[in-house]
């Protein structure tokens, strides 16, 4: 395995902060004739497109023989031994609409095992990342998950958008959550809440129906940051499984056991 470290990061940084500068110079110009609807409520625009070309085209430099596996299409060499896993613009709707939570997710994936993620926000131009074994960072300050009593833990989550197969369990969770905690927020970008959840901002987050570049970089965000990381069933397929739930020991215990009960 090849040798992760600051200046491994630092070159990974350096072309999210590419990507970010092209997103943010097209924020407020993305005209509705220039939006394409992928499937119900998901949309896309140049700016998607644009911006994994510009990460693809730079990581492609650093890991030559590595694969790809990227939301706007780009798929490749998916069985070699490096494989990163990219979101160009997570939080898409929330950027066409001009609401700032929107960010950019870079993983790298090692013989099927995460060891490198990065999630950019953009608009406060925070730079999240992790290196496997050793630890979790916010602008190369380590960050470490929120140990709050489980009354005031601020969960986060998604909505349900296109899968409405599990709504009444969704529903029965929400309830019970704004019973027992601070609250509940659904920023609309699962990187932000995985990246919240890692620097203490957000105790716990679940979601269901996300897929490997929405969760990659921010699970081991998580975990480096000493929280815990599943899926829905306790397990540990929630890279490709589309449910995941994390938290601190006790927040992701709690948050566990009630996604058991109800789905």
């Amino acid at each position: 395995m090849m040798t992760l470290n600051k200046s491994f990061a630092e070159s990974v940084i350096a072309i999210a902060e590419k990507a970010a500068a092209f997103i943010s110079s097209s924020h407020g110009n993305v005209k509705a004739g220039e939006i394409v609807t992928k499937d119900l409520n998901s949309l896309v625009s140049y700016v998607d497109t644009g911006s994994e070309k510009i990460i693809i085209e730079g990581l492609k430099n650093i890991l030559p023989e590595s694969g790809f596996l990227a939301e706007e299409g780009t798929t490749a060499r998916t069985d070699a031994e490096y494989i990163w896993i990219i979101d160009p613009l997570d939080g898409t709707t929330n950027f066409l609409h001009q609401i700032p939570v929107y960010a950019i997710s870079i993983a790298l994936q090692y013989q099927g095992e995460i060891i490198f993620g990065l999630v950019y926000e953009v608009n406060r131009q925070e730079c999240f990342y992790a290196l496997k074994g050793q630890g979790a960072f916010l602008n190369h300050n380590k960050i470490s998950v929120n140990e709050a009593a489980f009354a005031d833990t601020l969960i986060a989550t998604g909505f349900p958008y296109y899968d409405f197969s599990k709504t009444k369990a969704y529903l029965e969770v929400l309830e019970e959550l704004m019973k027992g905690t601070r609250g509940i927020r659904r920023m609309g970008a699962a990187a932000v809440d995985l990246a919240y959840v890692a620097c203490g901002r957000f105790n716990g987050f679940y979601e269901y129906s996300l897929a490997p570049w929405d969760v990659a970089a921010g699970a081991l965000l998580v975990r480096e940051a000493g929280g815990v990381v599943t899926d829905f069933k306790g397990g540990e397929d929630w890279l490709h499984g589309k449910s995941i739930v994390v938290g601190s020991n006790q927040t992701h215990a709690q948050l566990l056991q009630l996604l058991e009960e109800k789905f």
